[in-house]
């Protein structure tokens, strides 16, 4: 088990707390806990001890909203989220800690100006884009390369997503089973680096009870969002995440 203090525990508890949320609420507050979690443990070793509690969120998530995914927008990025992933477990072979900080950071501020260029260009970027076979290959590697490197792949999917057009259940549903499918072929990578272990599993477990929590809490607060706004949070929380990494 770690030694932490109890500003620390208290601090990781309410990261389990927002990964519930984010999971069945606002997708995007990952990138938060991810930033937080690097206050706490090494940029490498925190992405480890994240990984099992997302895991936990994402059985949550596609359990509720089991029947609000649409599939098509997700068999479309599979083999180009393998390619990502691939790419990013040879780079987490040689990366340090403070390398793969900002190299997080940049990727997500580069998609929160692409869906900035999207409100820019309006029908026309719609028009252009979603049918675009580059598109989803662009939004695939980078989601997987995201998501292997730091469990950070929520501005990917949130302008991926957002691009086409779904409404909040759909979003929150559809995302759900990408992230599990995603998180799920990680495991034996990460287990493989040395970023998942006993110590860390176990120190996970305790972290259960608060992720449920959260994810209870979500259920009840994604209703009473309007849709407008719920974009606008879901892209903020992306960005500061992205500043957050990156300085």
């Amino acid at each position: 088990m770690f030694e932490l203090t109890l500003l620390e525990w208290l601090t990781v508890i309410l990261c389990a707390l927002f990964i519930g949320f984010s999971k069945s609420g606002l997708p995007n507050m990952v990138i938060l806990v991810v930033t937080v979690l690097m206050f706490v443990f090494p940029a490498r070793e925190s992405v480890g001890i994240l990984l099992p509690m997302l895991l936990a969120g994402d059985l949550f998530a596609v359990t509720y909203y089991r029947r609000n995914v649409v599939w098509k927008y997700l068999i479309s990025l599979i083999p180009w989220v393998l390619a990502g992933i691939l790419a990013g477990y040879f780079v987490l072979s040689f990366i340090t800690s403070e390398q793969l900080k900002p190299l997080i950071g940049i990727i997500v501020l580069a998609m929160i100006g692409l869906h900035l260029w999207r409100d820019r260009l309006g029908e026309r970027f719609n028009e252009m884009l979603p049918t675009s076979k580059w598109f989803t290959a662009v939004m695939g590697i980078l989601g997987g390369f995201t998501t292997m490197v730091g469990n950070a792949a929520g501005g990917v999917m949130a302008v991926y997503l957002l691009v086409k057009g779904l409404p909040k259940k759909e979003f929150v549903g559809t995302a759900a089973w990408f992230f599990l499918f995603v998180n799920l072929i990680k495991v034996p990578f990460y287990l493989q680096l040395g970023l998942i272990n006993q110590s860390s599993i176990l120190f996970n477990v305790w972290l259960v009870p608060a992720i449920i929590l959260g994810a209870l809490a979500g259920v009840r607060f994604l209703p009473l969002i309007p849709q407008k706004v719920f974009a606008r949070l879901v892209l903020g929380l992306a960005a500061l995440g992205g500043v957050n990494l990156l300085f």
